[in-house]
């Protein structure tokens, strides 16, 4: 079974916003390599949606997976669809932000 990965807004402007981060501090190659590598990893939850740590403590049903040890996705599986809800990279607190 092959699921859709869609994106929620905030998790599109938060990888535009790391693109230009990334741009800025060296260059928008490396930039759209680093964010391209993530869109992948996104991808990935097509064929394997369970992936990641289940973080039901935080919002029902949320997961998490890491990408290079600098960036959180949170996501959720809901029928055949994976949502992928942020991109938090360097440390930015998601945890606040899905438990408000």
């Amino acid at each position: 079974m092959m699921y859709s990965v869609i994106y929620a807004p905030e998790a599109e402007a938060q990888l535009l916003a790391l693109f230009f981060h990334i741009a800025a501090a060296a260059s928008p190659e490396i930039a759209a390599r680093y964010t391209d590598a993530i869109v992948e990893q996104c991808e990935s939850l097509k064929t394997f949606p369970m992936r990641g740590a289940r973080r039901d403590d935080i919002r029902p049903g949320l997961r998490v997976f890491g990408f290079r040890r600098r960036v959180s996705i949170p996501f959720e599986v809901t029928g055949e669809v994976v949502t992928i809800l942020g991109i938090f990279y360097g440390g930015q607190n998601f945890e606040t932000l899905f438990s408000e």
